[in-house]
């Protein structure tokens, strides 16, 4: 794959920190990503993300359905989200980056920014809409808009559809890999960093699943009890930004440091919290015989050849966590309608079917399941620009 058709730096007037807008690809001129906001965002990390946003988009290419898929591309301001001065320079970002986003950038939440907020801020800043640019590919624009803003409205134990449906295919990775193995749902340890929206849904999903978490990991550290958490205890205990009041606590549960997670006697890990979380120094600490990336980059490279030589496999974010963005674009075009059974529903399908493609084709070729990934991707982008253009 080539080097990405724009790559774009921007610094806020005001408070003098960086924004950046990378687009990897465009097909059919839009291309698609979230926009993050964390304390040292870099331009290389959201490259990064960019190019997984292209494989993401291509790795559930339907040619029977309406969904097409876009490029991919991404947002990224350096600045903690919970700055005073957060929501200000996010709205002056987005002003910045206006005519990309009217014309090629379609946009939403991705860590440290929820999607009512990145709507407020883009209505601040004057856009009719984060995902704009891809109105004009829509049959019946307003029905789409109203189907996708129905699906938002749509809740399930108090929880929105659109939080929890990433986690319904976190889950639903897991549980794929699990039955490809062979072993039981009931009793397999899991442990989960971070408990915001991808985290949260994830772990409830498995463990109404019959999975046991029996670890969490938030900024305050880890809580941990090998019989088993009450995660819905946690979940309705946590703040706007997953941290975890202790006080619901039972008896038995443990606070730990906040690196025990990746120590935890678990045969799955999740990380859904920051990328660059497992790297060469810590990687050795790991006993888990699955990583099952719920964030986006949260294993470095090297430390992925270290974990395969193990016999750990690492299932990738660019295939684990793609199921929020393909839950936006199948509700927006009407693969699906606004209804939670059929997003989950649609959803496990689609997971599914991508983890046992993926870890068919990393058995076939003798690799992990990255680089299968990486090779579906290969396969899939040559079809997708002869069909629907695909622009550099």
């Amino acid at each position: 794959m080539t080097a990405p058709l724009m790559t774009l730096t921007w610094t806020d007037h005001v408070t003098g920190r960086p924004g950046y807008l990378v687009v990897d690809r465009l097909v059919r001129g839009v291309s698609s990503g979230g926009l993050r906001m964390r304390p040292g965002c870099t331009l290389e990390e959201v490259t990064g993300l960019a190019r997984g946003m292209t494989m993401k988009e291509a790795l559930h290419y339907n040619p029977e359905g309406r969904y097409i898929p876009l490029g991919g591309a991404k947002g990224g301001i350096d600045c903690d989200p919970q700055d005073p001065a957060a929501y200000g320079l996010l709205v002056r970002y987005l002003r910045a980056m206006r005519p990309y986003i009217e014309a090629f950038w379609t946009t939403g939440e991705d860590l440290g920014l929820s999607q009512d907020l990145v709507d407020r801020a883009a209505e601040e800043a004057g856009l009719v809409s984060s995902i704009q640019a891809v109105y004009p590919l829509l049959d019946d624009e307003a029905a789409a808009r109203k189907r996708l803003a129905d699906a938002f409205a749509v809740e399930v134990d108090g929880i929105g559809l659109d939080e929890l449906v990433g986690g319904c295919g976190v889950a639903e990775s897991v549980l794929a890999a699990l039955d490809r193995a062979g072993l039981e749902h009931a009793g397999t340890r899991v442990a989960v960093q971070g408990l915001g929206t991808m985290g949260g849904a994830t772990a409830r999903f498995l463990a109404r699943a019959g999975l046991r978490i029996v670890a969490v990991a938030d900024v305050k550290g880890t809580i941990a009890n090998p019989d088993g958490l009450d995660v819905e205890a946690l979940l309705g205990a946590r703040d706007a930004y997953g941290t975890v009041d202790r006080a619901v606590l039972r008896h038995a549960d443990r606070e730990l440091p906040g690196d025990a997670w990746l120590s935890a006697d678990v045969d799955v890990l999740v990380p859904a919290a920051v990328s660059y979380a497992i790297d060469t120094s810590n990687q050795g600490a790991i006993r888990a015989r699955w990583i099952v990336e719920a964030a986006n980059m949260p294993v470095l490279a090297d430390a992925e050849l270290l974990l395969a030589a193990r016999g750990v496999t690492v299932l990738p974010d660019v295939v684990v966590n793609s199921g929020t963005n393909a839950w936006w674009w199948w509700t927006l075009f009407g693969d699906i309608g606004a209804d939670a059974d059929e997003a989950f529903t649609h959803t496990r399908r689609s997971m599914r079917a991508l983890i046992d493609r993926t870890l068919a084709r990393a058995e076939a070729d003798g690799t992990t399941p990255r680089a299968a990934a990486h090779a579906i991707v290969t396969d899939r982008l040559p079809v997708i620009a002869e069909r629907y253009g695909w622009y550099r």
